[in-house]
């Protein structure tokens, strides 16, 4: 299986730049995953594929202001630093730019009252920094620190909430899950009204989620872990559903990566926090979900895989083709698909 087997061509202008004025506003194109057929909807559609008794869950990480410039104390070199995982301690794993000036032990101040320490020099511009600060970190940061937007969004964004789901509590993540960024309160209750369940897990996204794949071979590409919780009341929920013959529709590829590593661990769902670094491509049985509500994803990505797994690489390239044939907007701040 190779890397370019998951390749499409992409114009560059269907590439969202900017978030719709209403969040659920997008369109959806629906993929049956068995026969591959597909039909243009919108998202407020959604809840016409869900049942009484069905459970979507939705991956509640709040995405921190995890961008950070500062200068090499040393030499005042300019220092680009993304946060990615939080270790503990104010210790935390980056992506820098340009990570050849930073070694052991270099110091990147960021204001009179935030500095960090290099305590780790890894590949591919990781390094660990602790992190040196006076007052409350997350109040610094908010202040310091700039939404990390992914690279192939070159507009600002005038709002940064609107790359934040509205059901975001748990701070800690580098990026959106952006499957999520189309809901509302109100479609949320409209969904609850229906008698449809909502279950959140959490999964703070990192490297593991947006790193390129840099092998030819797919099974040759290694996952960074990433943090995930998943709490008694949503295993027991979950474990309820499947018993009574009802399905689960994750919302995401972050929340699919959660029920799937619990699921493949323990052959149902249970409480559990730590660390994953499940890869999904295709050959991957499914365990956990039935069902996933996703935005379209790069080429080549690990994302664009998972998809495959689950509805097939050829269903998954001709509904692709189809979507940029019909204009369909891409990515983070586009348009979705739900997997059925």
């Amino acid at each position: 299986m190779k890397t370019d087997d998951f390749d499409y061509y992409l114009p560059k202008e269907l590439i969202a730049q900017t978030p719709l004025i209403k969040r659920d506003s997008s369109r959806m194109l629906v993929l049956d995953k068995n026969t591959g057929k597909y039909e243009d909807k919108h998202f407020t559609d959604l809840i016409d594929y869900l049942n009484e008794g069905d459970t979507i869950v939705l991956n509640d990480t709040k995405v921190i202001p995890a961008r950070l410039i500062g200068h090499k104390a040393e030499t005042g070199a300019v220092i680009e630093v993304l946060m990615l995982k939080d270790l503990g301690d104010d210790e935390w794993e980056c992506l820098t730019k340009p990570a050849k000036r930073i070694k052991l032990g270099t110091i990147v101040k960021f204001s009179q009252e935030l500095f960090c320490k290099c305590t780790y020099v890894g590949s591919d511009g990781i390094r660990r920094y602790k992190f040196i600060y006076n007052g409350i970190f997350l109040e610094i940061l908010d202040r310091l620190g700039q939404m990390p937007l992914p690279p192939y969004i070159t507009e600002k964004l005038e709002d940064k909430n609107r790359y934040q789901t509205v059901y975001a509590k748990n701070p800690g993540s580098a990026a959106a899950p952006t499957a999520g960024l189309h809901f509302t309160n109100d479609y949320m209750e409209k969904l609850k009204q229906k008698g449809v369940n909502i279950a959140y897990v959490t999964l703070h996204v990192g490297l593991g989620t947006f790193r390129p794949v840099a092998v030819e071979d797919v099974t040759k590409h290694e996952m960074h872990s990433e943090y995930f919780i998943i709490d008694e009341k949503t295993s027991n929920l979950l474990n309820d559903t499947k018993a009574k013959g009802n399905r689960i529709i994750a919302v995401g590829t972050t929340t699919t990566r959660v029920l799937e590593t619990v699921a493949d661990s323990y052959g149902k769902f249970k409480k559990q926090s730590g660390n994953t670094k499940i890869f999904i491509y295709p050959g991957y049985k499914f365990k956990g979900i039935d069902g996933l509500l996703t935005n379209f994803h790069l080429p080549k990505s690990t994302l664009i895989m998972l998809v495959s797994a689950l509805a097939g690489k050829e269903n998954i390239l001709n509904a692709y083709n189809y979507a940029v044939k019909e204009k369909y907007r891409f990515f983070s701040f586009g348009d979705c698909m739900l997997i059925k």
